[in-house]
């Protein structure tokens, strides 16, 4: 799904949310889909040309389930919070941080511990400002997007135009309090929301569970 997932890629620029995602460990230094195809490279929105996809007919008697995903500040940081602290960077962070504070607790001058503080508070608040950012200027975010599933794949519909991916070319299924996160690539993902699911948050994880390998999905209720 190129075009549309390209409009969500979220880039990360440390050494790296098919709102679709190259897995990167660090933000825009340091966003689904409305769910969207978000690129996690960097914290900018730009366009990958191995997610370009033609326009596809979408034929609506092979529709299990429908639902239309609007993005926001808050899902783009819960998005970018998992991925973050899930990749190498976010534990690296930690871990430094950390052993800054403790080598205070050992005697260390007060500038360990204002360090230790200023590295655990320091990539959090800036995936913050990078997903507030995100929110505010990416314009595909301004619109829903409409996901359809089928039995054969995800389509997903923007003015006037349908792009689809199939199932077995699925990279990973995840989820968190606020979203269920399909992984299309090591760089793409799709983010939906929880509150666009509401109820039939279990009716999408049951079709991702059926459809895609079980060693992929790593879904909570």
């Amino acid at each position: 799904m190129k075009d549309l997932e390209n409009k969500t890629a979220v880039e990360y620029e440390q050494n790296a949310p098919q709102q679709n995602i190259t897995e990167q460990n660090e933000p825009e230094q340091n966003a689904p889909q409305q769910t969207k195809m978000i690129q996690t490279d960097s914290a900018d929105i730009e366009e990958t040309e191995d997610s370009v996809a033609p326009s596809v007919t979408l034929d609506p008697e092979k529709v299990l389930y429908e639902v239309d995903v609007h993005m926001s500040a808050s899902v783009l940081y819960d998005y970018m919070l998992r991925h973050t602290y899930t990749s190498l960077t976010g534990p690296l962070s930690v871990l430094l941080g950390l052993m800054c504070i403790l080598f205070f607790a050992k005697g260390a001058g007060v500038i360990y511990l204002l360090a230790g503080i200023f590295i655990l508070l320091y990539l959090p608040w800036n995936l913050f400002l990078s997903a507030k950012r995100q929110a505010l200027t990416n314009e595909a975010f301004k619109n829903p997007l409409h996901y359809s599933f089928t039995e054969d794949g995800i389509y997903v519909s923007q003015n006037g135009k349908t792009e689809m991916q199939k199932w077995e070319n699925m990279y990973q299924a995840v989820s968190t309090g606020k979203s269920v996160i399909v992984y299309t690539s090591k760089v793409n993902a799709s983010i939906f929301p929880r509150r666009d699911l509401g109820n039939d948050a279990s009716v999408l994880l049951e079709l991702i569970c059926r459809y895609m390998e079980p060693k992929k999905v790593k879904c909570k209720q």
